[in-house]
Parts: structure tokens; C-alpha cells; sequence
């Protein structure tokens, strides 16, 4: 079975902040990941990537935020999309963004 793109979406909350959404199924999952989604979601602000849900074949399910690489448990591509709305939710709180 070849990769289906589920979601390819570019989302701009303003001049200077959007998200990129990419997902898709696999055949069999990517190294060190038990499903078999692979994605890349990341959140941009002032031309500089701030947050980032990836699983790069031989790190598995992990984000990125405050230049930290942090294990993520993923159960659900909803429930991916959830928690990185959540992630940015708090970012732009943590740094007076609207």
C-alpha cells in the first residue's frame, strides 16, 4: 500500500504566526512508532519554527519545544491535533501572543 496523505493544511493566525499540518497512513508503522501514521506538524512564529510534533524513522513519536526534544505518546491523529492546538494555545500564552 502506498502512503495516503490524510491532511496537508496550512493554518495562519496572523502575519507573523501560522501552522503547517502534514499526515499520513502507512503501510507499516515508521521506526520506533506502534501505528502506522507518520506527521509533521509544526508551529511557526516570526519566520522561526517554536513547536514541532514529528516521528522521524529511529527517534519515534517526540515534539520539540523550547529547544527540547520531549517523548510524546501518540494515540490518535484527533487526538494529535488536539494536543498540538493545546501546545500552541500555551506557547502564545507563555509568551504574550494573541
Amino acid at each position: 500500500m502506498k502512503p495516503i496523505e490524510l491532511l496537508r493544511q496550512r493554518i495562519v493566525f496572523s502575519e507573523n504566526q501560522f501552522a503547517e499540518l502534514v499526515l499520513w497512513r502507512l503501510a507499516q508503522p515508521v521506526m520506533e512508532s506502534k501505528h502506522s501514521f507518520k506527521y509533521r506538524l509544526a508551529y511557526v512564529v516570526n519566520g522561526r519554527c517554536v513547536l514541532r510534533y514529528d516521528n522521524e524513522a529511529g527517534k519515534g513519536d517526540h515534539c520539540h519545544r523550547d529547544n527540547q526534544e520531549i517523548k510524546y505518546e501518540f494515540t490518535t491523529p484527533e487526538q494529535l491535533l488536539a494536543d498540538f492546538q493545546q501546545d500552541i494555545e500555551r506557547w502564545n500564552h507563555e509568551n504574550s501572543c494573541s
